[in-house]
């Protein structure tokens, strides 16, 4: 399968896990995240703002806060298809962009520099054991990760991942997969 017919199935594995299936597995996710010493290591976070289908990142990020972790949101350009990291200290620093997505308001959020970020969690849809992903399409986080120099996590159901992905030479796998039965 190409990377669009397996994009497709991922999502579609997503969409079909009932809201107990899927709280379920992430409160294990988050568990095995936040009890770890990629998680406990790090002073600041970056992360996305989940929504729809994907895994919630509202406890993960609400656990950084009360661990008094920095964390930080992206937003995307998507005139040169960049993510610009911005602190994250109130959700009230959101605002609802294109695609509905929620992203730091750059008028009352400050930028992080990208060296700044001691632990990334990078979205995606499918993983294989070597930490290349199909994520959304965009290459958004494969242009933001070519000089990020720390740890790189990715929240991921035992059923995302898979034997082998296709990979093009700009893809760039993530350092750790942590799922329901542990870290990767």
């Amino acid at each position: 399968m190409d990377k669009p017919q397996l994009r497709n199935k991922a999502i579609t594995y997503l969409k079909s896990l009932s809201d107990n299936e899927k709280q379920s597995i992430e409160e294990k996710i988050t568990y095995q995240l936040i009890h770890s010493d990629i998680w406990k290591k790090a002073s600041s976070i970056g992360i996305t703002i989940s929504q729809g289908f994907e895994w919630n990142t509202k406890a993960i990020i609400d656990a950084a806060w009360k661990e008094h972790k920095q964390v930080s949101v992206p937003k995307c350009n998507p005139v040169n298809k960049e993510l610009i990291f911005y602190q994250l200290d109130s959700y009230d620093q959101l605002e609802v962009v294109y695609y509905n997505l929620k992203e730091p308001n750059p008028d009352i959020s400050q930028a992080t520099d990208k060296d700044r970020i001691d632990l990334l969690i990078v979205p995606g849809l499918l993983f294989d054991s070597n930490g290349y992903r199909v994520g959304f399409g965009g290459g958004y986080y494969d242009r933001f990760l070519t000089d990020f120099p720390n740890s790189t996590i990715s929240l991921v159901s035992n059923n995302q991942i898979v034997q082998e992905l296709p990979k093009e030479k700009f893809d760039l796998p993530v350092k750790y997969i942590v799922t329901e039965n542990g870290i990767y």
